[in-house]
């Protein structure tokens, strides 16, 4: 009898990285609620106060607002929208690239150019132009930064679903008369999905990047709402006089990045579908 297959259990640096994205999540989304201070609202009294003064741990910007209060604040909103938009990215890349990969022949070949010359469009200018043709919205941006993350995971996908094409139990079903969508719902993309969530711990810190870029630029959420990148975008423009409002979003955009990027790589030697299959056999 073959040898059951023992996943190695995920190294140490990637379970403290797990216990730091826990505690950096309910930072985020449950920090601004128990802050003292508001951090949309202007305190005149408390105009660019260093670190540690005031009870105010982070200091404040220019306008007095809560530096604390504001990079949680701002983590809460460019982790959800990271979050969200790499959904709309695995939705999208994982239905083009089963479908692109079951079809075969001409369709395929005609997919994979298409998903060429995406790759070559001018992602900032795209983006640009839709802010200037619409009313810019939350649904405007996660559309965008999915629109754009997408791309890679498809190709993965479609070069997965081309090698489950030629597998024995999906050409057995298309034997016994299964049609193309029975085929993709019942085979490909069930086996697709492990290694979709695993390429979704490495687009997800590429989507918080992507809003934290679009956000330095001002293309991302309007005030009074912020992100790591508005928060960024200010931090530059306060460095000289106050420099703990650029340093510490920036700290907190780097730990994160780094986070997702150790877990991603960890998950990605522990989940490895291919190399499961290949040592079964």
């Amino acid at each position: 009898m073959p040898e059951s297959i023992v996943r190695p259990s995920l190294p140490l640096i990637a379970k403290l990285c797990l216990a730091g994205l826990v505690a950096l999540l309910l930072l985020c989304f449950l920090g601004p609620y128990l802050s003292p201070y508001n951090p949309f609202s202007p305190h005149w009294q408390a105009l660019s106060v260093r670190p540690g003064v005031q009870q105010h741990w982070f200091g404040t910007d220019a306008i007095g607002r809560d530096v604390f209060a504001r990079t949680l604040a701002g983590g809460r909103l460019s982790l959800t929208i990271g979050l969200l938009s790499s959904v709309i990215a695995l939705l999208i890349g994982v239905s083009y690239g089963a479908i692109a990969g079951l079809a075969g022949g001409r369709v395929e070949r005609i997919m994979v150019r298409l998903l060429d010359v995406l790759s070559a469009l001018p992602f900032l200018l795209v983006v640009i132009l839709l802010l200037t043709l619409f009313e810019r919205s939350l649904g405007l941006l996660l559309a965008a930064i999915g629109g754009y993350v997408w791309i890679d995971l498809a190709r993965v996908m479609r070069a997965e679903a081309s090698r489950l094409r030629e597998a024995p139990f999906v050409l057995a079903s298309e034997a016994a008369g299964a049609r193309f969508n029975q085929r993709l719902r019942w085979h490909v993309i069930p086996n697709l999905m492990p290694l979709a969530l695993v390429y979704l711990g490495l687009i997800l810190p590429q989507a918080i990047l992507v809003e934290s870029f679009l956000g330095f630029l001002g293309l991302s959420v309007d005030e009074p709402s912020a992100s790591w990148g508005s928060l960024l975008a200010e931090g530059v423009q306060e460095m000289d006089s106050a420099p703990w409002t650029l340093l510490f979003p920036a700290v907190f955009l780097v730990l994160t990045l780094l986070i997702f990027q150790f877990l991603g790589d960890a998950l990605s030697d522990r989940l490895d579908v291919r190399r499961g299959a290949g040592a079964a056999a």
